[in-house]
């Protein structure tokens, strides 16, 4: 099988790092100090949409994408500061490298993503990192997701979805894939569960994913 995860709010727990760096970078602009609920519900979509909706949010005048270098320099100064992966995140990785193919699609841009894994030296387990500055459309679009399906040379229904958000689960249903959604993650807070199709996989910790892959858990 092969297996893509996304990666804010399903393999780390980064939100308080990127409440810190949106917040540095409104603070510098002249804009008010935003909630850390308020940021987590931003996240998701990319930096851009993020730094967009952020300077909505707190009353920051001007282009958010001339902001983008800034606030990229800000959040790499910060890493790894509160981010963490998810408690039982190496163990599940250590359990499906001996049986699965992995990779990673994520909306941040990609040398965060990889700094990311780095760090924590979970980067040796990924075949593929493809980030949101890529040459591929961000999610919701399937298009990196088919990417690394092909490079693979894997089969789309034997591919298998793990992210927190709704646009994981349309990612993945564009691209013909199964989906698993984490419930633990912080982008669950906002998921849109209109767009269920009934054969998604809800799962509420890492073992669980594990277990999907091994064979040892159905949907539910």
């Amino acid at each position: 099988m092969f297996v893509v995860f996304d990666l804010d709010g399903t393999l780390f727990d980064s939100i308080g790092d990127l409440v810190v760096a949106v917040n540095q970078l409104v603070s510098e602009r002249g804009g008010r100090v935003l909630a850390a609920v308020d940021v987590s519900r931003m996240v998701g979509e990319g930096a851009n949409l993020l730094l967009s909706r952020a300077f909505d949010a707190a009353g920051v005048p001007g282009d958010p994408g001339e902001a983008l270098p800034r606030f990229l320099e800000i959040y790499d100064s910060i890493l790894p500061g509160e981010t963490r992966p998810y408690p039982g995140i190496p163990e599940m990785l250590h359990a499906l490298d001996e049986v699965a193919s992995l990779a990673v699609l994520t909306n941040k841009p990609t040398e965060a993503a990889r700094k990311v894994l780095s760090l924590f030296d979970l980067d040796k387990f990924f075949r593929g990192v493809i980030g949101g500055d890529g040459p591929f459309c961000r999610k919701p679009s399937p298009d990196g997701l088919l990417h690394l399906i092909a490079d693979e040379g894997a089969d789309p229904a034997h591919t298998l979805m793990v992210g927190d958000s709704t646009v994981d689960l349309l990612a993945a249903q564009a691209a013909g894939t199964r989906a698993c959604i984490v419930r633990y993650g912080f982008g669950f807070a906002g998921f849109d569960r209109q767009y269920l199709h009934g054969d998604e996989v809800f799962v509420d910790r890492p073992s669980e994913i594990a277990a999907l892959v091994l064979g040892r858990r159905h949907a539910g």
